[in-house]
């Protein structure tokens, strides 16, 4: 096996093991941000949403309190309004989405599905926890949800929602008298869920990662190129001319002409030792042809 062959199988094997654990450790990095920058989005929706509740609450609701009393009015409601704005940015991203989903909602568009129900039983089960996180395929694509709990800590709320009997009766008249009732104080009985589509930023993340190994993959290739070229000019080209002229000696031929020897370097200082081993040589073979004599 040449002295090439073995340099370039290490040089290989460290080359793998190089891109292999900057590979892994590159597309864990970039995955990490792809989630974190989705998870950004989803606390930016939620946050936006809350904020048009308490706009609701604080400045419509107050400007509707005497047209309340004549006709239910659902721009007055918090959940409403906020639905409202997740639907007016639905029509340029349509896979965005926010729900208070409930168990027993009086609106039936609120109601929980299976996998938001869940949710809420989670917070239901898990009191003081007041946020999760999770991920969910879906037919578009895997998605991202944060998730926040409804908890009734207003007594106010309990006007509308403790028995149809006690509900005004605009609100009764709008959506009946079987759903959203028998709410209790600091019950939790549903989740604000924001879900995001992870599609893009994964897309981006990979086509990121790509761009790195391809990158990097080149590097190692020049790398491997150059390494080589200096391993032939600086080491086995001047190997090669002393093992040629070590043959031509070792056959007899004193008179070959010495290596021409060029630098500081080890392989250099080899040079001009083999030159003088070989005027050593042709001295002692002439003495003792001339002592022959």
């Amino acid at each position: 096996m040449g002295l090439r062959l073995k340099f370039n199988l290490v040089l290989f094997g460290i080359t793998l093991i190089g891109l292999l654990v900057s590979g892994f450790v590159s597309n864990k990095i970039l995955q990490q941000n792809a989630r974190e920058e989705v998870l950004d989005m989803a606390r930016i929706m939620m946050e936006s949403a809350i904020a048009v509740r308490a706009y609701t609450v604080n400045e419509v609701k107050p400007l509707l309190k005497v047209q309340q009393r004549r006709s239910f009015i659902p721009q007055t409601v918090p959940a409403y309004a906020a639905a409202q704005y997740i639907k007016k940015l639905q029509e340029s991203h349509e896979e965005y989405s926010y729900k208070e989903a409930t168990l027993n909602p009086t609106n039936p568009a609120n109601r929980a599905t299976e996998w938001e129900a869940d949710i809420v039983n989670w917070f239901r089960n898990h009191d003081g926890n007041e946020e999760l996180i999770g991920e969910r395929d879906t037919p578009t694509g895997r998605q991202l949800y944060l998730s926040r709990p409804i908890t009734i800590k207003n007594p106010g709320c309990l006007a509308c929602h403790s028995t149809p009997a006690e509900a005004p009766e605009t609100l009764i008249n709008t959506y009946g008298s079987s759903n959203g009732f028998g709410w209790k104080l600091n019950e939790t009985i549903g989740a604000q869920v924001v879900s995001v589509p992870m599609s893009l930023p994964l897309a981006r993340a990979e086509q990121t990662f790509m761009t790195f190994m391809g990158a990097l993959i080149g590097i190692f290739l020049i790398i491997a190129v150059v390494l080589n070229m200096l391993l032939h000019f600086i080491v086995i080209k001047p190997v090669q001319a002393m093992s040629s002229k070590a043959d031509e000696i070792s056959l007899g031929n004193l008179n070959v002409e010495e290596l021409a020897v060029k630098g500081s370097d080890e392989i250099s200082s080899l040079g001009r030792s083999f030159n003088r081993m070989h005027r050593s040589l042709s001295n002692a073979v002439q003495m003792l042809d001339e002592t022959i004599d």
